[in-house]
């Protein structure tokens, strides 16, 4: 894939010895704007949180902070969810409406409250009609949520499985929820044996309805973020590159753009998706469908996030990584955020920016 227009860069310190240079498209702080909103998205490679917005001069602002293993996000009205190694945090937005922090960001995201999980290989993460967090906890081959005393609660798991608690059978990955309530999730495969979806990497994905157990659709190539919009299951077949489509009125099924890399991570705002492409990971997936399609295209993996139309499947948008950070994970779109920071804890900015509830009038 080549941009029409040169990319600008920005430079992203990771460590003190290690520089990633990311590349944004020309014209990508017009398009937020337009859309008026920002995005978050993960490294689980790299441990980091990434915001994009556009500050008050047009330009684009990323800001970063740490947290170990980041994997799943949820974004909801000031609120964001973050999936890491052993926790799930939420983060509050502590400016008022109207507010601005610095004179440039209009939403500073505080984490205020984690539930510890340990390694359960959290990957996707919702909240419910209820608003408790929901989240894939891959290791343990179920959809789960947050408990006040245990690692977590397990929700639903797949019938097929015998019932052991532990080790990865099926990978699965990825759920959607529709009105808040669990619709349906995506698996590597259905096999019942700790790694077994390994040797099912080409064909044997599933996206399940959660319901009725049945296979939305089947055969898939390492399928991955399923989401439902506008009448349609939408998800990504990482094993071949594509952003692909179910009307589910009909069970007709196209791709809609090609995507240079391994895709995982997928928000949907209105014609448009964000998602998060990574390079291979050793040779794990060696002997993918995606090697071929790149291949042909004269192209090489790449990590990074797409802004994809979905109306022609056109890449309007891009942010592309160069150096140590090689692999995303999760995005999401900040609806009506243009310029948005977060805080970590043990940081400076976290301690300076101790802020009480409003004082109640007394009168």
């Amino acid at each position: 894939m080549t941009s029409p227009n040169p990319p600008s860069s920005l430079q992203a310190q990771a460590t003190p010895r290690e520089r990633t240079t990311i590349n944004v498209s020309k014209g990508l702080a017009e398009l937020l704007l337009r859309l008026r909103m920002s995005l978050a998205f993960t490294s689980y490679q790299s441990g980091q949180l990434f915001l994009v917005g556009v500050d008050p001069d047009d330009r684009i602002a990323i800001d970063q902070q740490h947290f170990e293993r980041a994997m799943g996000l949820h974004w909801n009205k000031g609120r964001l969810h973050l999936a890491t190694g052993t926790q799930i945090i939420r983060f509050e937005d502590m400016l008022l409406p109207g507010e601005q922090a610095d004179g440039r960001n209009d939403a500073v995201l505080v984490p205020r409250l984690s539930w510890t999980t340990n390694d359960v290989d959290a990957h996707e993460l919702s909240v419910d009609v209820s608003g408790r967090p929901l989240f894939v906890a891959t290791r343990f081959n179920c959809i789960a949520t947050v408990d006040d005393r245990f690692s977590f609660s397990p929700v639903w798991m797949p019938e097929f499985l015998d019932g052991s608690d532990k080790g990865d059978r099926c990978h699965l990955n990825g759920m959607a929820l529709v009105d808040g309530t669990l619709a349906c999730v995506s698996m590597v495969s259905t096999t019942d044996e700790v790694d077994g979806w390994r040797a099912q990497r080409n064909a044997g994905g599933v996206i399940m309805e959660c319901r009725t157990g049945r296979s939305l659709v089947s055969g898939l190539s390492m399928p991955h973020s399923p989401r439902i919009h506008e009448g349609a299951l939408w998800f990504l077949e990482a094993g071949r590159g594509a952003l692909a489509k179910v009307e589910l009125a009909t069970g007709v099924r196209r791709d809609v753009a090609f995507l240079p890399g391994f895709a995982r991570g997928l928000d949907l705002v209105g014609t448009h998706a964000l998602v998060t492409v990574s390079k291979p990971r050793d040779a794990r997936f060696d002997g993918l469908q995606l090697d071929h399609e790149l291949a042909s295209r004269g192209q090489s993996a790449w990590c990074g996030v797409l802004v994809v139309n979905l109306e022609n499947g056109s890449i309007d948008g891009w942010i592309r990584f160069e150096g140590p950070v090689q692999e995303l994970f999760d995005v999401v779109a900040l609806p009506g955020v243009l310029c948005p920071r977060s805080l970590s804890p043990g940081t400076r900015e976290l301690w300076d920016n101790v802020r009480p509830r409003p004082e109640i009038d007394r009168r």
